[in-house]
C-alpha cells in the first residue's frame, strides 16, 4: 500500500489562550483561522494560519490544567520561514525579548513562546 499524506496541522498545550494568541500574532503574524470549543467547557481549540498557506498551528487551552507544561528537552519544534529583511525581522524579535537561542554560523536563530515552545526562524528561500 502507498500511503499519500499531507501535512495539516501542528498542535501545542498552552496554559493561557489569549496571551498565545496575542504572541502568535505579533511575533509571527499568525491569524486565528477558526476555534472549536467543547459543548462541556473543558477545552478550547485555535486554529492560527499564515495566510499563505493551508497548514495551522492548533493552540490548545484545557479548562482545569493547572501549571506549565512538561517540555521535556524541548528538542521538537515549529520552524517559520520569513519574508522580508531577515535582520530587521531578528531585531524586532529581540526587542520583544523572545530569542532564546542562535546559530550565527548557520545563520537562524529560535523565538519561545509564553509556554516555552521554541520556534526556528529562517530567512524565506528565493
Amino acid at each position: 500500500m502507498q500511503v499519500n499524506a499531507r501535512f495539516d496541522h501542528f498542535n501545542i498545550n498552552v496554559t493561557n489562550l489569549e496571551r498565545s494568541i496575542e504572541f502568535y500574532a505579533k511575533a509571527l503574524g499568525l491569524k486565528e483561522v477558526r476555534r472549536k470549543e467543547a459543548s462541556d467547557g473543558s477545552f478550547t481549540l485555535v486554529y492560527l494560519g499564515d495566510g499563505q498557506t493551508d497548514f495551522s498551528l492548533e493552540l490548545t487551552y484545557l479548562k482545569d490544567k493547572q501549571g506549565a507544561y512538561e517540555l521535556g528537552d524541548n528538542e521538537s519544534h515549529l520552524c517559520l520561514r520569513v519574508a522580508g529583511d531577515y535582520q530587521a525581522i531578528h531585531d524586532y524579535h529581540q526587542s520583544l525579548g523572545c530569542i532564546c537561542y542562535e546559530n550565527t554560523k548557520m545563520g537562524l536563530y529560535f523565538i519561545h513562546d509564553p509556554d516555552d515552545y521554541w520556534i526556528e526562524i529562517l530567512p524565506l528561500k528565493k
